[in-house]
């Protein structure tokens, strides 16, 4: 640590040791099995009538009748009248009244308004996890992505209906390693591969796949508005997410992107594309930030910084994992698509006058010079040179404040960007730090974010989804005028990650 830090500074060990009893604790309240159907089918960001059954779906692959009789045994009566079991239709658009779906196995979510399993959430739950022993449940939510995989294409956003047209960042084979590295199991794992081979072909053919780069981006399906956010996301004043956006672009002048692409001014409408936009901004995880324009509805010409680090990451880590099941033949073409997107990382998204790593339009053949923490990802996956790491980590001063690293270095009125940070941003920044011999700047910033979380911990008793990282403050609400301003407990991967930051500090 440096003297900009000191020791002293670090959280006393009883008030981690009350934040550890409490993450231990919450674990419980967050995990949810078939004996918590009906509080898992719950959903507080759709309309919902008294009297009305909460809809569960099942896979048409499934057996309706199977699942229904199991369920009746461990659910009590009064539970099994509140639940209604459908068979999800074979197409998602048809689904106009929407409910949980069925997975097999406990799962954690991340709390508050999120009562299901999320795609890049899991990931860190994941992590803390395995840190607080309970293999079993982490090794079951590995299982529920590849049950996704199977039964609906795809590691979802989250396993409710409305989220069937999207999945979330990809961090699927980080997640089975490090469950292997505890289990050893290599059945489990040679079992895993043909979940991992198709999931990646989910982001390596059209609509995610840019030819002209051969980089993926973000590309939901479905068509109008997400469901979610029109029946949950309204303000005091009665507006949904999408009425303040129209409510922007007439007020609002700017060059990010051609507006007429996404509104019309004529009629006071917006476009079949933005809602395109709109929903892959929320397939990135993202929402919202001004990183691809306002709204960042300019997404979908955009090969992201963020997703082609954690493809790479998926190719080189299922190259590990065939070599470790002994087929070296298939990890050597693995190991080639790693290293050939490696290249194309290089040439299209390192920017080597600021020395961080841009997202790039191929629309336009330019990268967008927006300053956002996911500068961090090729550190944390490997792919940059030891030269680049060093640039970057000349840039810390521009993302490093009193608690941690802030998500972007602009101020737009949304949760992922300043003055905001959130605790997987800076797991990603400390480990990539690390990866490249940075220990004093990875443990000050680790100190930095723990130290804030536990201080709020102490005013509150709780853990939150996101802080303000300038005023190292859980009190976040007034400074964000886009999407849902709340700042939810529990919360799953604020847990799993402060876990981590308290095992690279030892503390």
């Amino acid at each position: 640590m440096t003297n900009q830090f000191p020791l002293q500074q670090l959280p006393k060990v009883t008030d981690i040791e009350k934040v550890k009893t409490y993450i231990k604790h919450t674990w419980k309240t967050l995990t949810r099995s078939q004996k918590d159907l009906l509080v898992a089918a719950k959903d507080p960001k759709i309309e919902h009538k008294s009297e009305q059954s909460w809809l569960v779906y099942v896979s048409p692959q499934e057996d309706l009748d199977r699942i229904k009789t199991s369920l009746q045994q461990i659910l009590t009566p009064e539970e099994w009248q509140q639940l209604e079991l459908r068979v999800l239709p074979a197409e998602v658009e048809s689904i106009e009244e929407h409910g949980l779906l069925y997975l097999p196995h406990p799962y954690v979510v991340p709390g508050g308004r999120f009562n299901e399993m999320y795609g890049w959430d899991s990931y860190f739950i994941i992590l803390g996890l395995l840190l607080d022993g309970e293999i079993e449940l982490a090794r079951n939510m590995v299982d529920q992505f590849a049950y996704e995989i199977e039964h609906y294409g795809m590691i979802l956003n989250a396993n409710r209906t409305y989220f069937l047209t999207r999945s979330q960042p990809p961090i699927f084979t980080p997640a089975i390693l490090k469950v292997y590295e505890q289990t050893q199991d290599k059945q489990w794992l040679r079992s895993l591969l043909s979940t991992i081979e198709s999931y990646y072909y989910y982001w390596n053919v059209p609509p995610h796949l840019n030819p002209s780069t051969g980089l993926s981006h973000y590309a939901a399906l479905g068509s109008g508005a997400a469901p979610e956010v029109v029946m949950s996301e309204i303000d005091e004043r009665g507006r949904t997410h999408y009425d303040r956006v129209k409510e922007y672009y007439r007020e609002f002048q700017f060059d990010d992107y051609d507006v007429d692409l996404y509104y019309d001014r004529q009629t006071d409408e917006l476009s079949e594309l933005f809602y395109q936009g709109d929903r892959s901004m929320r397939e990135s995880g993202f929402d919202i930030t001004n990183r691809f324009g306002p709204f960042s509805i300019d997404i979908i010409h955009y090969a992201p910084v963020c997703l082609n680090a954690l493809l790479f990451q998926m190719e080189s880590d299922t190259a590990k994992i065939n070599e470790i099941l002994g087929y070296d033949a298939v990890a050597v073409q693995w190991r080639d698509r790693a290293s050939l997107r490696q290249q194309r990382i290089n040439q299209f998204l390192w920017d080597e006058e600021a020395g961080l790593y841009f997202d790039y339009n191929f629309r336009t053949g330019k990268r967008r010079q927006y300053e956002y923490a996911t500068t961090f990802y090729p550190l944390w996956t490997g792919i940059a040179s030891d030269e680049q790491a060093q640039r970057v980590c000349q840039n810390l001063a521009k993302f490093e404040v009193a608690g941690g690293i802030l998500t972007s270095t602009h101020v737009s009125g949304n949760q992922w960007d300043a003055p905001f940070g959130w605790a997987p941003l800076n797991l990603i920044a400390v480990e990539g730090l690390l990866r490249y011999g940075y220990e004093e700047d990875a443990k000050r910033i680790a100190g930095k974010f723990l130290t804030m979380a536990v201080q709020e911990f102490n005013k509150t008793g709780t853990l939150v989804e996101k802080y303000d990282v300038c005023a190292c403050s859980a009190n976040v609400s007034n400074e964000i005028f886009f999407g849902y301003s709340s700042n939810e407990i529990g919360f799953g991967w604020t847990n799993g990650v402060i876990l981590e930051l308290l095992k690279i500090l030892d503390l």
